[in-house]
């Protein structure tokens, strides 16, 4: 292990001499405090650091001692219900050994040694055993059974397993008998955050994630082990958003990554996120949940950290075969510390000032999303999907960080400050936003909520572009002035837009709408649209349409719990046929 010393000092980058023999994204102890860094480039005996804690006060000559390892996490029970900065380092037990201010240097084991867990085996000596076989289960939290897997890389026959008891996470567990001899293994795994973790095989996206948001759901959906993008300026509920993910969508394992965000919208979060109760368990989210929070007023260099920490997390309750959700809130964040750590090893900026490599590590990050294979004797799915949010400054999406991460993922949820001003919550503007996931779903929607599921959302969509156009024309010559079908389209896409895309998050039932509740919905306003252009047709004025008592039915309906919902469409349908024949008897008789 080299051990060099300082001779520049540029923030949270420096440079140390003396360093031959180290490698690339090596962890180094930096300083008389000891500082945690990370080295990032390489040249002769000197390497260039970036160091993950405050550097102030540090001065040349101080000592630079290399450890041989890669910046790695601690994979084993204890991870969930955590909260940890960008380094994995648990903020409850630092502080409590520090206090409420963090001090320099402080190191702490992410996992906690001296706790028991209650281990079970699952496997039997005698039985040849490869890397992500499952040895046996700890009960990690009240919702969640931690798998304990041979390690990668471990491969030979089991010689031993430990009995059912209590052991801590650094006990041997089993024995493994390799081809190079006997290898002890415990619950805990470490593995390094640059280097995705490995799987058999990827699968097609072919299954969604059903998030219980309408507008996602149905209109712009991310399929499991895919990828999404949610830009929008600030107050346009990117973080409500995140909470609603965390809430409803089908995952069982979720992650949140505060990367840079200001220190009282992560306050927010931390003290929102234990108190979110899991619909489906009836216990605390944070019970299925991992928060890493890295704020903007924490060393700039640890934001590059946390992404990767936290997505390495994911990965590792992927191969235990469970469905995880990742939120990286803001890339645009991490993205600004790429450029301040670029610029102090003066680099030669791109498009903004950004670093040229910005697009490749944005595509390195989401490409370990996936729905795959995991690696074991038995065959098992696991999926990590990933949600970043952008936070273009002033709300330009064509700036290098929206334009690169929209080249990436799959599925863009453009969030309109417009929108959000005229509480049309969530602010996803359904003109700009998109999924290339549709096609790969499809068969999903067919086979467990309704055949003609596509036909209907292209329907609706046509409806709503037909709206924004007619727009320009009502705000030039006012809505009197359109012929009488216009003016039902743009009753028709009112409709949609004010009784299904607007949902509630603080309302007990319209927080959350299942995938059929969603589908009988789109379909009955569709079916009033076509209705309501038969009256018209039959010489029906429009103004008698939108004045239908129905329609205050069909807008009440989100509200209408899933049990009722069945009830409740029938007869809406039997009050819009009855009400559509008064009006056009009415006409025919020429009151």
């Amino acid at each position: 292990m080299a051990e060099g010393k300082i001779i520049k000092i540029a923030g949270p980058v420096i440079v140390a001499e003396g360093m031959r023999g180290s490698q690339m994204y090596e962890v180094v102890k930096v300083g008389e405090e000891g500082l945690i860094g990370e080295i990032i480039e390489l040249e002769g005996d000197k390497a260039t650091i970036q160091v993950y804690e405050e550097t102030a006060g540090m001065k040349p000559g101080e000592a630079v001692i290399g450890t041989g390892q890669p910046l790695s996490v601690e994979l084993g029970p204890g991870i969930l219900k955590m909260i940890y900065d960008g380094i994995q380092r648990p903020l409850e037990v630092v502080k409590e050994k520090t206090g409420t201010f963090i001090t320099r240097g402080v190191s702490v084991p992410p996992l906690d040694r001296e706790k028991k867990w209650e281990f079970n085996p699952t496997a039997r000596p005698g039985i040849s055993v490869t890397p992500g076989d499952f040895l046996g289960e700890v009960q990690e939290t009240e919702v969640i059974v931690h798998r304990i897997m041979v390690p990668p890389g471990v491969k030979g026959e089991l010689v031993e397993v430990a009995s059912k008891g209590s052991y801590t996470v650094e006990d041997t567990i089993a024995v493994v008998k390799t081809k190079d001899g006997e290898k002890k293994l415990s619950m805990l795994q470490r593995w390094p955050v640059r280097n995705g973790r490995p799987y058999k095989e990827k699968l097609d996206p072919s299954v969604p994630l059903v998030t219980g948001q309408r507008i996602v759901d149905t209109f712009f959906p991310v399929a499991k082990g895919g990828t999404a993008a949610i830009p929008g300026p600030f107050g346009a509920g990117k973080t409500i958003l995140g909470h609603q993910l965390a809430k409803w969508c089908d995952a069982q394992v979720f992650i949140y990554i505060g990367c840079g965000e200001r220190g009282n919208e992560m306050t927010e979060v931390l003290e929102e996120f234990p108190e979110l109760e899991d619909p489906t368990t009836g216990k605390p989210l944070m019970e299925r949940t991992v928060l890493i929070a890295n704020t903007s007023n924490m060393p700039v260099a640890a934001r590059d950290a946390s992404v990767y920490t936290g997505i390495t997390l994911g990965e590792y309750y992927r191969d235990m075969g469970y469905s995880v959700a990742l939120m990286a809130d803001s890339t645009s964040r991490w993205a600004e510390a790429m450029r301040e750590i670029s610029g102090r090893l003066e680099e030669m900026p791109g498009e903004e000032g950004y670093p040229a490599y910005l697009a490749s590590r944005l595509a390195d990050f989401y490409e370990r999303a996936g729905r795959v294979v995991t690696l074991g004797t038995e065959s098992r799915e696991g999926s990590l999907t990933v949600v970043g949010a952008v936070s273009p400054p002033g709300g330009d999406f064509s700036e290098p960080v929206t334009q690169n991460t929209l080249r990436i993922t799959k599925v863009f949820w453009a969030l309109d400050a417009s929108l959000a001003d005229r509480r049309h919550f969530p602010a996803i503007n359904w003109l700009r936003s998109y999924s290339l996931y549709l096609d790969s779903i499809e068969g999903w929607w067919k086979s467990k909520v309704g055949e003609d599921w596509k036909e209907l959302r292209a329907k609706a969509m046509a409806l709503l572009q037909k709206e924004a156009e007619l727009q320009e024309i009502v705000q030039l010559v006012g809505p009197d002035a359109l012929p009488e079908k216009e003016r039902v389209v743009l009753e028709g896409a009112r409709v949609i837009r004010e009784d299904f895309l607007q949902q509630n998050a603080f309302h007990e039932v319209d927080t959350y709408c299942s995938a059929s509740k969603q589908y009988t919905m789109l379909q009955v306003m569709l079916r009033f649209y076509e209705k309501a252009l038969e009256a018209v047709n039959m010489g029906i004025p429009a103004k008698e349409i939108a004045e239908l008592e129905v329609k205050d039915t069909i807008a009440k309906l989100k509200y209408v719990p899933e049990e009722e919902i069945e009830g409740k469409i029938k007869e809406i349908k039997k009050a819009l046929e009855k009400e559509i024949t008064a009006l056009s008897q009415k006409i025919e008789g020429g009151i």
